[in-house]
């Protein structure tokens, strides 16, 4: 029956081609539009962890309380000993310290005088010690426009774009200005080494990076941090271990009392990102739902003018003894193989749509503007195992909704005028 249906719908072409257009249209947007927030997601956890949040993150419970500020008199200290323990105690984490600090920096002239100045958000890590992997977690060689890394502790990498405003050059030195951990000034004089290009408006506006030893000397944070972010060593984020995580560390640290104990935040407990995952997981439930309901109604009004059409078809067939049952199942499953046909070649486009996107990408580092959300210039999508079978269920339900709806209407055929209505034709 199956073969004999598919058939009858390659030979009339004018009770498929539509409604398979529709389908395999709507199934195109549905698995492009999927990979691509699926690929946004991914880029933007990614360089929020990378960057600030890390999968999940220890800091002190005062600091915690002013997360956005990144207040350095409320940091962690004697992090080695607790990097050290906490390596030990979650052996599957690789934790690395970070400073973040803000402050002016300022470019002397040939005499000493200042030339130019300019706001900087600067973050240390451990750039000097390759087992650390901060280098390659911030992409720093990949973002190297000019000059090296640095490789001494009063060393720095200066963004490209803030350095072109500052008419910045490489190997010339730099002040730092900042305030210290216990709120004096702090001056310093570091060497550029570099310039590179994070990728990120939020960073390339005015981001400095500088190993963390040389920010500890002039902050007066020795053997501190503001923060100990940790990295799931595969790499990846899953919620379920990050909760596993904060849960055993609450067991292992809940004793100590006080503001400057430590406690942990894992990566959707910051910068909104929890609320940005439910966001996106309504979004992407409302895009289904939405094209089911507009592929079902325009699959309807299909069904409805091929109903009219085949008017005479199923008088004839119910003329000679066929069940109006059987008609109805017929035309669903004439419906579930447009359905299937369609969903293929729906897929199959969309997945090309988003491979492209995916290796290409689309920058949109203009649009961004002032923009401090850790947003990526380039856009990408992100093929998953997913992407293969998420159009399958608004290209089979909204056929089958469709032909559902417009196939009540055999039932209300009438088989005392099916013979009116043979002799008239």
């Amino acid at each position: 029956m199956t073969w004999f249906l598919l058939k009858g719908l390659l030979r009339d072409r004018s009770r498929s081609l539509f409604p398979l257009l529709v389908t395999s249209a709507g199934v195109l947007l549905t698995v492009f539009m999927y990979s691509f927030i699926e690929g946004e997601m991914a880029d933007m956890v990614t360089n929020n962890a990378n960057f600030q949040t890390g999968h999940v993150k220890v800091v002190t419970r005062a600091y915690a309380e002013q997360l956005e500020r990144t207040p350095n008199d409320l940091a962690l200290l004697e992090v080695g000993e607790l990097q050290h323990q906490l390596s030990d105690q979650f052996p599957e984490i690789a934790w690395v310290p970070r400073i973040h600090f803000g402050g002016l920096l300022d470019i002397p002239d040939e005499s000493g005088e200042t030339r130019a100045q300019g706001p900087a958000a600067g973050m240390a890590a451990d750039l000097l010690h390759p087992a650390s992997g901060e280098i390659d977690r911030m992409q720093l060689r990949d973002g190297l426009v000019s000059g090296r890394l640095p490789e001494k502790p009063f060393e720095i990498l200066v963004s490209d774009e803030f350095a072109q405003s500052l008419d910045l050059q490489i190997g010339k030195s730099a002040t730092l200005i900042s305030s210290g951990m216990y709120g004096g000034m702090a001056m310093q004089n570091f060497e550029v080494v570099g310039t590179v290009h994070f990728g990120i408006q939020a960073l390339d506006r005015g981001g400095i990076i500088a190993d963390i030893s040389g920010i500890r000397r002039t902050l007066n944070m020795e053997d501190g941090a503001g923060e100990l972010l940790g990295f799931f060593k595969d790499g990846q984020y899953e919620e379920k271990r990050a909760d596993a995580v904060v849960q055993k560390f609450e067991q292992l640290y809940s004793s100590p009392e006080g503001e400057f104990a430590p406690t942990i935040l894992k990566l959707t407990d910051q910068n909104d990102l929890g609320s940005m995952y439910a966001y996106v997981d309504v979004v992407s439930s409302l895009m289904v739902g939405i094209f089911v309901l507009v592929m079902s109604i325009v699959l309807w009004n299909a069904g409805l003018m091929g109903t009219l059409r085949r008017y005479g078809e199923y008088g004839v067939r119910l003329a000679i003894g066929e069940e109006k049952s059987h008609i109805y199942r017929t035309m669903i499953m004439e419906s579930l193989l447009i359905g299937l046909i369609g969903s293929v070649v729906g897929t199959a486009l969309g997945l090309a749509a988003s491979y492209y996107l995916q290796a290409h990408g689309i920058d949109i580092g203009n649009l961004m503007g002032s923009s401090t959300i850790l947003f990526p210039d380039v856009v990408r999508a992100k093929v998953t195992t997913a992407s293969y079978y998420v159009g399958f269920f608004p290209g089979l339900l909204a056929t089958t909704l469709g032909s559902m709806i417009a196939g009540i209407g055999i039932y209300k055929r009438e088989t005392a005028s099916l013979f009116k209505e043979l002799e008239v034709q």
